[in-house]
């Protein structure tokens, strides 16, 4: 059998990674990021390491972070980490903790892969063979489609997950051989997470009925891809068949899409596109026998039944009154015009843009996603220059703005707080000072 570096060679082949290309690794310090590490060095790869400390486990937590610093010393590489309040955050945000270290985790690596001078190319991840068999059977019986049967994708935009198809044994068995050091999570041996409760308990237990159990359900994977594959395009040949484009209309047949078979499915597949959820699959066969005029909405969509047509339309431009912005975007349009947004290092020669059409904002301060919004009664912010908080109301009254101008009015959010009053003035605790490192600049451009 090939070597573990062989064969991950091979797999950097496979996905065009060269020496060349600038990469940044998710290292937690556990075993399979410190392999990842290990093998990357091996290979004479050009990468930088970063580690998100989530502080839930105290002093072992801050322990992880100084390994990883440490192991980025090791191999000489550029070390990026950041702490996150997790419990806090998923509290405010209404998510479970994995959910919630999930998403602050790619949120950040985001941000990272785009920083100037010379941004990262691809994010490299150390999931690995049982991470993605487990991911496969928490996803079965958690009810989902035959998207979430194939696992995590080895590639997916800037994300690549090299060691996917090595068993966790392997990747073990090159540490233990190479005289790696890694730490210990002592929560992996918790059940108390859903994942944990899948590796530690309900698969071995399986394995005990069914001894190939691991082996099935990695050739299942391979079956679940393939099948996925025809899924997808019989998907694109209905909605070939059934979609009419009108301007910025889309008309479906009714009779047509009644024929269909499973009509359902083919109905989830068309609205997902505009923002519907699941459950309004069925909303839609009924609204196909209802009388004309009747409608559902998405967020950004409407779809309405008109005699033998159901039409699908977008909502106008002043029925919007909320956009999310994520990490990687560079722009955003909305119903007021348009914002352009650019990170920059801060350096001794910086200088802050004072114009109420710029936001010129410490970056390390945001905590993505973005909302852009239309104000509301009982906003407030903490106005650049001061210390105590006013109201948006009075703000305007201040700043003598008209009716009109007082309604096209919106703000830009950051983990429930005003950023910025979009085109007149933002927080002041959001400024950038002295220690600031990172500036995002945001620019306003009216219609």
């Amino acid at each position: 059998m090939e070597t573990l570096l062989t064969a991950f060679q091979e797999s950097l082949k496979k996905f065009g990674i060269s020496k060349e290309d600038r990469l940044l690794l998710a290292v937690s310090g556990g075993l399979d990021s410190s392999v990842l590490t290990a093998l990357s060095a091996m290979s004479d790869l050009d990468f930088g390491i970063a580690h998100v400390n989530f502080q839930l486990r105290g002093e072992e937590s801050e322990r992880d972070e100084n390994f990883v610093r440490a192991l980025a010393s090791k191999y000489g590489r550029s070390f990026f980490v950041k702490k996150v309040d997790t419990i806090r955050w998923a509290t405010a945000e209404k998510m479970s903790i994995q959910e919630a270290a999930r998403k602050l985790r790619y949120d950040w690596f985001k941000t990272l892969l785009g920083k100037d001078p010379l941004p990262y190319r691809y994010l490299l991840t150390a999931h690995h063979l049982d991470d993605q068999i487990e991911t496969m059977v928490m996803h079965f019986f958690r009810g989902t489609g035959i998207a979430g049967l194939i696992g995590m994708p080895e590639k997916k935009d800037h994300v690549i997950r090299p060691l996917l198809s090595f068993p966790k044994d392997r990747l073990k068995e090159f540490a233990v051989s190479e005289k790696l050091t890694w730490v210990e999570d002592a929560s992996n041996a918790s059940n108390d997470y859903t994942r944990n409760f899948f590796r530690n308990q309900l698969i071995p237990s399986l394995a005990t009925v069914f001894p190939d159990v691991l082996q099935n359900l990695e050739n299942n994977l391979t079956r679940f891809s393939e099948a996925a594959i025809l899924y997808r395009q019989a998907v694109a040949l209905h909605k070939k068949r059934l979609l009419k484009p009108n301007g910025s209309e889309i008309q479906i047949p009714i009779l047509l899409l009644k024929k269909s078979v499973p009509v359902r499915t083919i109905i989830f597949e068309i609205i997902r596109d505009y923002h519907f959820t699941a459950a309004q699959a069925d909303e839609i066969i009924r609204l196909m026998d209802s009388s004309n005029g009747k409608y559902l909405s998405s967020p950004t969509h409407r779809i309405i039944k008109n005699r033998r047509w159901l039409i699908i339309t977008p909502l106008e431009a002043s029925q919007i009154s909320l956009m999310v912005i994520e990490p990687h975007q560079n722009s955003v349009v909305y119903p007021q015009g348009k914002l352009t947004l650019k990170r920059a290092v801060r350096t001794d020669t910086t200088s802050v843009i004072k114009e109420p059409a710029v936001a010129c904002l410490d970056a390390d301060k945001l905590q993505f996603p973005l909302v852009l919004r239309q104000w509301k009664a009982g906003d407030y912010f903490y106005p650049l220059g001061m210390t105590k908080k006013k109201k948006l109301a009075r703000f305007f009254i201040d700043q003598k703005l008209s009716k009109p101008a007082k309604e096209k009015a919106w703000v830009l959010v950051s983990d429930k707080q005003i950023v910025w009053v979009v085109g007149h003035r933002i927080d002041n605790r959001f400024r950038v000072g002295e220690s600031s490192r990172e500036i995002l600049l945001i620019r306003y451009d009216s219609k």
